[in-house]
């Protein structure tokens, strides 16, 4: 009896809206798609949101992010910084101190996307892509480190693709990119792990984000027939991965990768 109710009283507490009150998080490329989404998600669990914007192109996008988080209730405020540039990542750390002296959870989503066949790739747009995603990552997790392992706790959560695992054409660069990130959070989990500072990734399936608004509507269909579940995700089924692995219940979850996706690919 006293194991069920162990187990009772453990699924009442996972059903629970998590709380994570008082934390202060940073999200990168969260001027729309999947980083608007999680920056909002985490704002409504309590923390206060760092909204990343890589230049004054994105300023309006940023504004309204910060609006409709404030006008939900949440916390939050705007950060530019182009995470590419090493200059301009730790000059946002340390923005993100001065208002804070703390970070909590780091999600490191920022990317572009490019199409091209291999031999069209010009190395103009292969170090572009990869320095947004992969040097990005890089020198964002770089920063927060030091700053987790001083507080003794933090959640970094970088953004994959599960076409990190099955390729695609025309992407080769953003899927060497992704599939770089995936080995460089597994490394950085060996490093760490020990530690009460995690590092995990989200690997999202097909979503319907700005990304995708210039694929003709022929190859957004063969796409969805191609997911099990018949679906194009919207950014609402890709959320609540981020929002798990931020929380303490993901403890335990070390250099691992959640991919909702449907069912196009089995990790």
């Amino acid at each position: 009896v006293g194991s069920e109710m162990c187990i009772r009283d453990r699924v009442k507490t996972m059903a629970m809206t998590t709380d994570l009150e008082g934390r202060v998080a940073l999200v990168t490329g969260a001027c729309s798609g999947i980083g608007r989404a999680v920056a909002l998600a985490l704002a409504a669990c309590g923390c206060h949101v760092f909204i990343n914007y890589p230049g004054s192109e994105d300023l309006q996008n940023a504004t309204e992010v910060l609006q409709a988080l404030h006008s939900a209730g949440g916390s939050g405020a705007m950060v530019e910084a182009d995470v590419s540039n090493e200059a301009a990542v730790i000059g946002m750390f340390e923005e993100v101190l001065a208002h804070n002296g703390r970070l909590d959870i780091l999600v490191n989503n920022a990317g572009i996307a490019r199409s091209a066949a291999v031999q069209d790739i010009t190395l103009e747009d292969w170090n572009a892509v990869l320095a947004v995603h992969l040097t990005g990552t890089f020198l964002c997790t770089r920063q927060a480190l030091p700053i987790m392992f001083a507080q003794d706790a933090g959640r970094i959560i970088n953004t994959a693709s599960q076409l990190a695992y099955k390729g695609a054409p025309g992407f080769a660069h953003y899927t060497a990119a992704k599939g770089a990130i995936l080995s460089f959070t597994r490394s950085l989990t060996l490093e760490i792990g020990e530690r009460n500072v995690t590092a995990n990734c989200v690997a999202p399936g097909a979503t319907m984000t700005p990304i995708l608004e210039d694929v003709p509507g022929d190859i957004l269909e063969a796409i969805r027939l191609g997911i099990p579940r018949g679906q194009i995700a919207q950014v609402e089924d890709i959320v609540d991965s981020y929002v798990f692995l931020a929380s303490d219940r993901a403890g335990h979850y070390r250099g691992q990768c959640l991919s909702p996706n449907g069912g196009d690919v089995f990790l």
